[in-house]
């Protein structure tokens, strides 16, 4: 039976590469985003693959919205019949010393990270409880396992999302619903780029490694085949992971240096 795969933030970087991923696949694909424009791009960029590949079904939708979300697994169930695996990635930055951060900024981080998260969880849940083999990635970061000075409200939005990835992979185990918590480290993205806040932080900051697109695509596939319940891609990130358990405030001054403001 073909698989059926929801992705949010499916518009640009992650979202839009496990897209393509899971359709060379052949798995048919919902993507939601807010930019319609570029979830059209993405479904005739689909449609175009050159061998047997899945279909996709592009829904203009904010993660924020849980109305939206719900009627994005509605039309998902609707048009294929199934829904199999939730990847939640739709995520967003901001930078800044905490007081001095615009509170809309902050507040918007919340209802996308936090919220949008939720929602997501939430309106796919009972589909997933249908299919029989359920799987729900979480996209998450090693920012939530760090101390991340200038970058505080982010790091805590993921900390929450890789917590409620590990609850959830016990409260769902009888539903047979896998939950992955993926934490990835840098991702040669746009999404630093559209960080929301102080633009100056990290200015002079020497480059950390970053993983692709592709790469985490590739590891968000490989985490539903195996029903990971933790992922992290590459050794750099599990080294700082580790180092953070035993020296986080080490690890947390160098943030500092780069995110000193100018």
């Amino acid at each position: 039976m073909t698989q059926v795969v929801l992705i949010t933030g499916a518009s640009s970087g992650i979202g839009h590469a496990t897209a393509l991923a899971f359709a060379k696949r052949g798995a048919n694909v919902a993507v939601t985003a807010r930019r319609a424009e570029k979830l059209a791009d993405l479904a005739n960029e689909i449609a175009m693959l050159p061998a047997a590949h899945g279909q996709c079904l592009p829904i203009p939708a904010d993660v924020s919205d849980a109305a939206a979300m719900q009627a994005a697994v509605e039309q998902a169930v609707a048009r294929f019949g199934r829904l199999d695996v939730l990847v939640a990635n739709a995520g967003i930055g901001q930078r800044g010393a905490l007081v001095e951060s615009d509170w809309n900024n902050l507040e918007t981080l919340l209802r996308t990270n936090i919220d949008g998260l939720l929602h997501s969880v939430r309106a796919a849940i009972p589909a997933l409880r249908q299919s029989g083999a359920g799987h729900i990635v979480i996209v998450s970061s090693i920012a939530g396992s760090t101390v991340t000075p200038y970058t505080a409200v982010y790091g805590a939005s993921k900390a929450f999302a890789s917590s409620l990835a590990r609850s959830l992979s016990l409260e769902l185990e009888a539903d047979h619903i896998s939950v992955t918590d993926l934490v990835i480290g840098p991702v040669d993205t746009d999404f630093s780029a559209n960080r929301l806040g102080a633009k100056g932080h990290a200015a002079q900051a020497a480059k950390l490694p970053s993983l692709s697109a592709d790469e985490v695509a590739a590891g968000i596939v490989r985490a539903t085949e195996q029903r990971s319940k933790r992922a992290t891609l590459r050794l750099f990130d599990r080294l700082i992971l580790l180092a953070s358990t035993f020296a986080p405030y080490a690890i947390g001054r160098q943030a500092l240096k780069r995110y000193k403001t100018n």
